[in-house]
């Protein structure tokens, strides 16, 4: 589905970007001169970033970046300290399984990949770093409802139709809530070409919730890269990374 710019927003992060350039601030006047806009409307926008606390009106009339700007952003620095935490641990995974290895946070209705280390093998299943998931879809869908509670699981499903993807799609929302509940007691979930015809994939969660969005690993492979047999020995190897990275990320019991 196709977006609709807003070009107010577009002002806003201008007016961002000016302030963020200015060592002492930004005054409305200035703000519109600098960048071609109505005076009334620079005004309406840096009051409302005022407001909430994005923007901060110093002594002499001009604003500045907020404290509010500062904690959204240190969550933001918090995900990319996330990669470069969990980044080697995803190397091990792959070299281990050979197969795609992949970390994603969650982001409204949508899993997005934030970090990915491709199988060396020369078929393989990869996906860019960047790209969203539907968050009901898979085995990720399943670990990131299971970092929940069951009132907001109940809720998500009973807001949400689940897709069928494949013929393998759980579609039933009593049935998927119990696939939920089970990666919750076990640690992980599989996906069996329940997203993708052909496709498996094991995921467990990661308890990084003070980085601000949930979070979890997962590997991917064709369907005969990942045979029952291995499952529960992949799951145990994303499980130790897992942990390793909670670790190193000041997580703890």
């Amino acid at each position: 589905m196709e977006f609709k710019r807003v070009p107010a927003l577009d002002k806003c992060f201008r007016i961002l970007d000016l302030a963020a350039r200015s060592n002492s601030g930004i005054g409305i006047s200035e703000a519109a001169r600098a960048l071609g806009y109505n005076k009334s409307t620079v005004f309406n926008i840096v009051h409302t970033l005022a407001s909430l606390g994005i923007l901060a009106n110093s002594n002499n009339g001009k604003f500045m970046l907020g404290p509010r700007l500062y904690t959204l952003g240190k969550r933001a620095s918090d995900n990319f300290n996330l990669v470069d935490v969990a980044h080697p641990w995803l190397e091990s995974v792959t070299e281990k399984t050979r197969l795609s290895s992949f970390l994603g946070v969650k982001a409204g209705d949508r899993v997005t990949i934030i970090d990915k280390v491709d199988s060396p093998v020369d078929i393989k299943v990869s996906s860019e770093v960047g790209m969203r998931i539907p968050l009901l879809a898979g085995a990720t869908g399943k670990v990131f409802l299971a970092q929940m509670p069951d009132e907001k699981v109940v809720e998500i499903l009973g807001q949400k139709e689940l897709r069928a993807y494949t013929p393998r799609s759980c579609t039933d929302p009593a049935k998927y809530f119990e696939a939920v509940k089970e990666a919750r007691e076990k640690g992980f979930a599989v996906d069996d070409e329940e997203y993708i015809e052909g496709i498996r994939a094991i995921a467990v969660p990661l308890r990084t919730h003070h980085t601000g969005a949930l979070s979890a690993i997962w590997v991917v492979g064709l369907s005969s890269q990942i045979k029952d047999g291995d499952i529960g020995k992949i799951a145990e190897l994303l499980a130790e990374a897992a942990r390793n990275i909670e670790e190193r990320m000041g997580v703890f019991e």
